[in-house]
């Protein structure tokens, strides 16, 4: 039996998301992509670790199922998947947004009274 095929990541040294900075709070991190809020809008936001902007559909998958985790253990919206990535077009990352709504400034958290 064939040994199941691993992903070669790419990286740019100049890309933010390749940085990965702890710059905001993170919920999630593993082999295929991290999640923290984002710094500009306060949501939830997936980051495909390898630069690029066509991750396998599987990865894709993986980083979709993952953000809707975060969210429903985290937040108390609904949401959907934003992938337009304005502001880094050149790596795949993607936005919990809450339903009707754009930027998470002020979204109640599981837990706040």
């Amino acid at each position: 039996m064939a040994d199941d095929p691993v992903t070669e990541h790419v990286h740019d040294a100049n890309c933010d998301l390749c940085e990965a900075a702890r710059i905001t709070p993170w919920f999630h991190e593993d082999d295929i992509c991290w999640i923290a809020e984002c710094e500009i809008c306060a949501v939830p936001m997936v980051v495909w670790r390898s630069h690029g902007v066509e991750p396998p559909s599987e990865e894709l998958a993986h980083m979709h199922d993952r953000l809707a985790k975060v969210v429903a253990e985290n937040f108390t919206f609904e949401h959907y998947v934003d992938d337009n990535m304005r502001n880094i077009p050149d790596h795949y990352h993607a936005h919990a947004r809450p339903q009707g709504g754009f930027f998470g400034h002020g979204l109640k958290r599981r837990g706040d009274q």
